[in-house]
């Protein structure tokens, strides 16, 4: 099958890898979003599908808008079967939809129509969920609305943040792609039309998402703090002084004993921060102060001379 290609973040390259690798699918082109300024250096950073399409010595397009004439002239042109989209990042508007022979399919990191939106898998941890997965759909002009062609599911495993569940997401999407590719090559792929009333949303996040709020049991503390990893970063205001600064937390342990108002420290001891919540407490593992290394909380509390009675905000 001729097969165009678009994506931009790190989720799409084993889908690509896996149609580069088949003997069975040409990939056409790469389509991904242009080079973006980043770090200190704000020095334009290639994305990781165009880093994977060049080790591949596969032809990349990367223009500012997909919808835009020149842009549909380019793909009318290469005549592709059917167009892949994975974590891309601009909406695709019908006159695009319509012009690959078979469509466009979108691989989206949730079970369908669960998490629809930028941040599916954020919110599966977040909300405490058991399992999640990939779905493959015929994309529409809605927002992850298409008929679904094909899921896999899997477990959320104890412990696991969003950076942890998006590598194994991804590996489990390059598989479920192949097959499907090829039963739609037999003819075999069957369209469900997604149930509007199961659906829900995961808005793409801001970094003020990843603010902690005490006032929450510590389970579902627990699972922000997972979520929130590797971006935005789950964090809380420290007092300094008349001012406050901020102090990100990457692990904690959930408690029962503690006692107190939601965000007070209520020990300091040997093996972390013990902080309240709503019916118990986390004890902190690991911090950041802003400015400062990642290390230990029981290092960072003794080097900050932290005692019990300070309240997190």
């Amino acid at each position: 099958m001729r097969v165009l290609f678009a994506g931009t973040g790190a989720f799409g390259v084993p889908c690509l890898e896996a149609l580069v690798a088949s003997d069975r699918h040409f990939v056409l082109s790469v389509i991904t979003q242009p080079d973006r300024p980043a770090g200190r250096s704000q020095k334009p950073l290639a994305s990781p599908i165009k880093e994977a399409a060049l080790r591949n010595h596969l032809q990349v397009y990367q223009p500012e808008d997909i919808n835009a004439a020149s842009s549909l002239s380019q793909i009318r042109y290469q005549k592709a079967d059917l167009m892949i989209v994975v974590a891309y990042g601009q909406i695709l508007k019908k006159s695009l939809l319509e012009l690959p022979e078979r469509g466009c399919w979108n691989v989206h990191a949730s079970l369908l129509p669960k998490y629809r939106g930028a941040s599916p898998i954020a919110a599966a941890i977040r909300e405490r969920q058991r399992t999640t997965g990939v779905t493959i759909m015929q994309m529409n002009e809605g927002l992850d609305t298409g008929d679904i062609l094909g899921k896999v599911a899997t477990r959320i495993r104890p412990n696991e943040t969003t950076g942890n569940l998006h590598d194994r997401l991804a590996a489990k999407s390059a598989s479920l792609l192949m097959g499907l590719l090829d039963r739609a090559e037999k003819g075999k792929v069957k369209r469900v039309r997604q149930n509007n009333a199961e659906a829900s949303l995961a808005p793409r996040m801001t970094k003020e998402d990843g603010r902690i709020v005490w006032d929450k049991v510590p389970e579902e503390i627990e699972a922000h703090i997972r979520a929130m990893q590797p971006w935005p970063g789950a964090y809380t205001w420290l007092p300094d002084g008349s001012d406050q600064k901020m102090l990100k937390i990457f692990s904690v342990i959930l408690s029962r004993r503690a006692k107190g108002s939601p965000g007070e420290v209520v020990e300091v001891n040997s093996h972390g921060i013990l902080v309240a919540a709503k019916k118990g407490g986390v004890l902190l593992r690991e911090v950041q102060l802003e400015g400062r290394k990642r290390m230990a909380a029981a290092d960072f509390a003794r080097g900050a001379g932290m005692q019990a009675g300070v309240v997190l905000a």
